[in-house]
């Protein structure tokens, strides 16, 4: 049961559902994110693994994708559910800070049927504090 009062339930509950499409034949590590862009707007993605690895697609990342294919570019939230409540990659946390400025993170944990159990929140400050730029973004 989420203890959290603040945890965003819809959010997480996207993210869960989510999480039980990915394709996953290698690794067995299921990962659902859904993001809230700046709209309200909910945008959900999922992992999907290659057997060239390199050309895997994370959740976090496929989830952004989705949220700038519908038009929108500021995400303001994400949950991202894992068992373990695991924080997301290096290359998802870049992707992440080209589309936000304090951005809130929920690391999820789920059970082993796919149920959010707990809800650590963070920022993407705190995961990545020195992100690269490249000069003005849109």
């Amino acid at each position: 049961m989420l203890e959290d009062p603040a945890a965003p339930i819809e959010l997480i509950n996207a993210a869960a559902a989510v999480r039980m499409r990915a394709y996953a034949p290698y690794s067995k590590f299921l990962v659902g994110a859904a993001v809230r862009a700046d709209d309200g707007s909910v945008y959900a993605g999922c992992n999907v693994e290659n057997s060239s690895f390199g050309l895997t697609i994370c959740a976090e990342r496929n989830a952004v994708a989705q949220m700038a294919a519908a038009g929108r570019r500021r995400a303001v939230e994400i949950a991202i559910t894992t068992t373990g409540g695991h924080a997301p990659c290096g290359a998802c946390r870049q992707v992440l800070s080209e589309f936000s400025r304090g951005l809130t993170v929920w690391l999820v944990d789920v059970d082993s049927s796919g149920k959010p159990v707990s809800a650590d929140r963070t920022t993407l400050e705190v995961l990545l504090p020195r992100q690269f730029e490249f000069g003005e973004s849109e």
